[in-house]
């Protein structure tokens, strides 16, 4: 069979030969007990990349951002995050589903919030409103092409979320990708939220897993709602060992993502049928508008051997990670041109 160039999410990337052993050899406990060394050695390592005091190791992203929205938070309570942010758009509605929180948004300019628009739209409770008690951000942002957000905007926008009294979490599921995007550590832009999350499951090419870091009385709220979410495991260092080697030795090769995701921009650049921006393509991401459906895009390309996603009437994303390679990505663009330059719009 075929080879796919799978192109649709560094979701699918599948475990190194060190991750598999280290999986294998992994010393175990009952960690809901509290005795799984592996999975505690895991939790502290990544509190520490990210310059926080504790970390809890989650079956994935979504279920980090929501324990974290319930720990800052009551039900009733106002959650400020950016009208196309992943909480909004991907997670099921779990922010009212799970946490009870009336959630409003600020515009971002891609993906960049203007931290003084962010202030304008903190509130304080009264007789008639909820307040404003806690504030999300998304680096990278994935709806705005896989964006980056600077340190100096982190931390202003963080100034104005604590002077109103409020908390400040990121999402950073893809939080490495954007520290060696902008050539900083990944504490530097952690430093001045309150909490964050990452992914391993992404472009570390773990099979599954999040951490969410921060205070330690603030991770001892949020082990208690991961047990109360279904999400207190067993065993489970069998999994947490594969992140070790991740975030010890996977991290530096994420810029390889990002020079394949250039590649393949700068050879769709005006393409017949396909417009893209290229102050977006800044670390694993690629997205594309298209003259005719994007469906019809994507569903064209699958019979050609290549995956991507329609998000959207006319957008299509394409995402580089450690399991494509350079020359499959050329392929990719090529079978891109070639088929968005004949279909209808």
């Amino acid at each position: 069979m075929r080879k796919m160039i799978d192109l649709r999410s560094d979701t699918v990337t599948t475990p190194t030969d060190a991750m598999r052993a280290a999986m294998a050899a992994a010393e175990v406990g009952d960690d809901v007990l509290g005795d799984d060394p592996t999975v505690a050695r895991l939790e502290a390592l990544a509190a520490g990349m990210v310059g926080k005091e504790a970390g809890l190791f989650m079956p994935s992203g979504t279920m980090s951002n929501t324990v974290a929205i319930r720990a800052w938070t009551q039900p009733g309570d106002e959650v400020l995050m950016d009208w196309d942010a992943h909480s909004t758009r991907f997670e099921v509605g779990a922010p009212a589903a799970l946490a009870g929180v009336m959630v409003r948004h600020y515009r971002s300019r891609a993906g960049v919030p203007d931290p003084a628009e962010v202030a304008s739209c903190l509130q304080h409770e009264n007789l008639h409103a909820p307040g404003t008690t806690l504030a999300l951000l998304e680096n990278t942002h994935n709806m705005a092409g896989g964006t980056v957000v600077p340190v100096v905007v982190i931390g202003s926008m963080a100034a104005a979320v604590h002077e109103h009294g409020a908390h400040l979490h990121m999402d950073g599921a893809r939080l490495f990708n954007a520290a060696v995007a902008l050539g900083v550590g990944a504490a530097d832009l952690s430093r001045d939220v309150d909490s964050v999350t990452f992914c391993l499951s992404k472009g570390l090419s773990c099979p599954v897993g999040s951490l969410l870091c921060g205070p330690s009385d603030f991770i001892d709220r949020a082990r208690r709602i991961r047990k109360q979410m279904g999400g207190g495991l067993r065993q489970v260092g069998v999994l947490a060992a594969c992140g070790i080697p991740a975030l010890e030795g996977m991290v530096h090769r994420l810029a390889e993502d990002h020079a394949n995701a250039r590649l393949m921009a700068e050879g769709l650049c005006g393409v017949p049928g396909i417009t893209l921006d290229l102050e977006t393509v800044q670390t694993n991401m690629v997205y594309l508008t298209c003259a005719a459906p994007a469906q019809r895009l994507v569903d064209a390309l699958r019979r050609e051997g290549v995956l991507c996603l329609a998000l959207g009437s006319r957008r299509v994303r394409l995402v580089t990670h450690r399991c494509v390679s350079e020359e499959q990505c050329r392929q990719a663009c090529a079978a891109i041109a070639r088929i968005a330059a004949g279909l209808p719009a």
